[in-house]
């Protein structure tokens, strides 16, 4: 499971909306779970989309390392990533699964397709897809 606090899912949301009509993306901070237990996000990283793209997105790396930095600061460090798709389901498509650089981390994709957005969160390990509740924390 993964517990997104609601300021952060706030900001995510209104980065991700601003970068339309292309796909948006950042980075997630947190304190992650053992195997299958609950991963709490406590930062939020946007980053500029360096593809450009309605189709595919790349984190600028200057904003990794500094989230890296960032969180190892705070005495957590990154546990996931976060973009959008603009035209499609919230699922991670076959470009997205090739992408994925840590089994340990999870992906949120959240989809503007048909207006409002849908926001799911994948596991993804050797190509093999588990989507995972989100649980929004208010506070």
């Amino acid at each position: 499971m993964l517990q997104l606090p609601v300021t952060i899912l706030n900001d995510l949301l209104v980065h991700l909306s601003d970068g339309l009509p292309d796909e948006a993306c950042g980075l997630l901070g947190g304190r992650p779970g053992g195997d299958g237990e609950t991963c709490v996000v406590d930062a939020w990283y946007p980053s500029p989309n360096r593809a450009s793209s309605s189709r595919v997105y790349t984190i600028d790396p200057k904003v990794h390392l500094q989230a890296d930095r960032d969180a190892e600061d705070r005495g957590v460090e990154l546990v996931g990533v976060v973009h959008s798709h603009t035209h499609s389901e919230p699922y991670p498509s076959p470009t997205d699964v090739a992408q994925a650089p840590d089994p340990a981390w999870h992906y949120v994709i959240v989809s503007f397709r048909l207006g409002q957005p849908m926001v799911r969160s994948y596991r993804i390990l050797e190509g093999e897809i588990t989507e995972e509740p989100v649980l929004v924390l208010e506070q």
